[in-house]
């Protein structure tokens, strides 16, 4: 009985280990040929031009029926006694291996990559097993007790094959600061391996008691598939490769990258000829959908077992049976069928954002396309994750952040240094979790060729593809060659208005020009149009007044005068009669220098003709008759030219001009014995001196 009841249960228990290959190495831009894992479009544009991977290995495994301890691992752990289980009524299993043997990629040119290489893949899952159902099974099945098992639709997979896959991938739209690529791998696939079972409304009830007493019975209903390659007939030890095993496989895959900055990495040369460097990630931000594994594997001369549940065992029937000759009770094998084994296609959607050309933060989901609820179906474990990772040419460090599906949240990290590349999506929770539900690990050697950076020999920035002068540094303005100074006065001929002709940096490189050809600079004439003497800044002397003495010559530049008299008006014979003649009508009060009111017109019209000889000195004369002393007439003389003088200079004639003095009587100009001498004896002068 002990053999029975395991072996009905392992017919919907065939179970391995599948999910995602190398979490968070596929993030990094120098994963080369990993690329085409997750999306063919990868090795297109890549920061490698050519890698070579010597070896791979990925393995994952993920559950929500036991909860591990990996700290407690050693030779004695046993997992039905040491693990931790979490039975529910639909538990589940996923996992894969993957091994990437001799692969490589190769970028044709700009556009177009290629890339080829031969993987070694197993994959299984296990749906909707009855936890309750198998801890029982584990732990605690025994003729003497009761056992149950109510399993509504159960499946299990397991598929293990060989794939050659050639990839190419091309850019499709290169438009600046919008790029997209796309790819295509095709794969031939050699199936080695391959069994599935599922269950529909499995029930056993198995009566303890009634067996002890000796008349027991097992009921069970439902009903199971059950099948498998012809290889796996036979002992599991010699298993042989499957003749008929054949199928093909497709991976499609798009990337748009978004290039805001894209006008920094491009360089022009002197030609109109564009380069962009191939070392860097252009891109502030890039999408990827891929499809993955779109195919099938056909087994030829398959065996299938198909089992009606639906029936009553007397103890008669299964006591002291062997296994094999369970088949008379619940069904006959099908031998020489094709059966069709289909890939886990899966869709992978994932956002990179480049944050500064070190650190990158991406974010991915892989979401399974395979119904779990049909039969001989491998299928992923829907994954979501969110990757931080530093990034260089030789070394790259990530840690994966993960939801899991079956196993929950992983926190992972993995690194790359030259040819090696190690990691795991869950190192880091699986050894702060005691319960663990799931974990990866994965390693490998590769021959990384790198891009070549585009090289500044001269270090002016300006990159030797596009520098007309790479062995001197010069400006990108002028494509990477010093600015010329052709003239050799020191404005660069790009500033130099006259680059064939020194002058001066205040000119922008000319000569300063002499126009009017005085001699004299136009910066420092200040009449250029016109020829003019250096002592006047380069303009003609003016002869404002007209007189034809220059202003630099004439006393009296406003005034015409005589040119010899020095540009002043000339004081004649009429004018100096014309002043005396108003002096003489000058009134004063009788015996005194005060001046008579009257008289002020007559001293303006006087003002206005000694304004008429700016520069013309006069002397203001007094003279009076002889009656009285002589010493009170030189008095009252003096007094009286005083007085005209003050009021002349009152009046703005300039003071330096005049001057008085008094005569007394000395200088009679008719007799005083009468009173018409007299009156003409007292009298102002107003003289000219010369």
């Amino acid at each position: 009985m002990r053999k029975i009841l395991p072996t009905i249960m392992l017919l919907l228990c065939i179970a391995s280990v599948k999910s995602q290959s190398y979490l968070g190495f596929l993030t990094d831009n120098y994963s080369g040929v990993h690329g085409v894992i997750s999306n063919p479009a990868n090795i297109v544009d890549s920061r490698l031009k050519t890698d070579i991977n010597l070896v791979g290995i990925s393995a994952f495994a993920a559950n929500d029926y036991y909860g591990i301890n990996f700290n407690d691992l050693d030779s004695d752990y046993d997992i039905d006694d040491d693990a931790k289980t979490f039975p529910e009524s639909s538990n589940n299993l996923v996992g894969n291996i993957d091994v990437l043997g001799p692969a490589f990629m190769f970028n044709i040119n700009e556009r177009n990559s290629i890339a080829a290489y031969f993987r070694l893949r197993a994959f299984a899952s296990v749906s909707d097993i009855d936890g309750e159902t198998l801890d029982g099974v584990i732990n605690n099945l025994d003729d003497n007790i009761n056992f149950n098992v109510n399993e509504d639709d159960a499946y299990g997979s397991g598929n293990v094959w060989a794939e050659l896959g050639v990839s190419y991938a091309r850019v499709l739209m290169n438009k600046q600061q919008h790029f997209i690529k796309g790819g295509i791998t095709l794969k031939y696939l050699q199936g080695l391996g391959n069994a599935y079972a599922s269950g529909n409304n499995l029930s056993i009830d198995f009566d303890a008691n009634a067996i002890i007493q000796g008349n027991g019975t097992v009921a069970t209903t439902g009903d199971v598939v059950y099948g498998y390659s012809e290889n796996l007939e036979e002992d599991l030890d010699e298993i042989e490769i499957v003749s008929n095993a054949k199928g093909i496989g497709v991976d499609l895959g798009f990337i748009y990258e978004w290039r805001p900055d894209y006008d920094e990495y491009i360089a022009t040369d002197s030609k109109g000829k564009t380069y962009l460097p191939k070392d860097i990630n252009k891109y502030k931000l890039k999408f990827g959908l891929s499809l993955t594994d779109i195919g099938s594997i056909s087994y030829d001369k398959g065996i299938q077992e198909s089992y009606d549940f639906n029936r009553v065992l007397t103890q008669d029937d299964f006591e002291d049976i062997d296994i094999d000759e369970l088949e008379r009770f619940y069904g006959t094998p099908t031998i020489g069928e094709t059966e069709k084994a289909v890939l886990p296609t899966a869709l992978h959607l994932n956002a990179d954002w480049n944050i500064n050309q070190r650190f990158y933060v991406n974010v991915n989901t892989d979401l399974s396309l395979t119904a779990k609820d049909k039969i001989n179906r491998s299928r992923i474990a829907n994954l979501v994750s969110l990757t931080p990772r530093f990034e260089s040419k030789w070394f790259s460090f990530y840690s994966p952040l993960s939801l899991v599906q079956h196993s929950g949240f992983r926190w992972g990290a993995g690194l790359r240094a030259g040819p090696l590349y190690i990691g795991s999506g869950s190192i880091i929770s699986v050894l702060l979790n005691d319960e663990s539900k799931g974990a990866d690990v994965y390693a490998g050697l590769k021959i990384p060729v790198y891009q070549s950076r585009l090289k500044d020999k001269d270090g002016d920035g300006v990159l030797d593809k596009v520098d007309d002068c790479p062995e001197i540094k010069g400006p990108e303005e002028n494509f990477g060659c010093p600015w010329p100074d052709t003239d050799g006065d020191t404005v660069l001929d790009k500033d130099d208005q006259c680059p064939e002709e020194a002058g001066e940096v205040e000119n922008n490189g000319c000569p300063w020009p002499d126009t009017d050809g005085d001699s004299l600079l136009d910066k420092d004439d200040s009449c250029p149009q016109i020829a003019g003497p250096i002592e006047n800044n380069g303009c003609p002397w003016p002869d404002t007044d007209g007189d034809s003495v220059l202003d630099k010559d004439d006393n009296c530049p406003n005034v015409a005068g005589t040119v010899a008299n020095n540009g002043c008006p000339e004081v004649t014979e009429e004018v100096q009669k014309t002043l005396n003649e108003y002096a003489k009508t000058i009134l004063f009060d009788s015996g005194r220098s005060t001046i008579k009111e009257e008289s002020n017109e007559v001293l303006n019209d006087i003002i206005k003709i000694l304004n008429e000889y700016p520069l013309a000195k006069f002397t203001v004369e007094g003279h009076t008759d002889s009656a009285g002393s002589n010493k009170l007439n030189q008095r009252l003389s003096d007094s009286r030219a005083n007085a005209v003088k003050d009021y002349l200079v009152e009046n703005g004639v300039d003071q330096f001009r005049l001057s008085a003095i008094g005569y007394g009587e000395e200088r009679p100009i008719a007799t005083n014995k009468t009173r018409a001498g007299r009156a003409q004896n007292r009298r102002v002068e107003i003289n000219l001196i010369k």
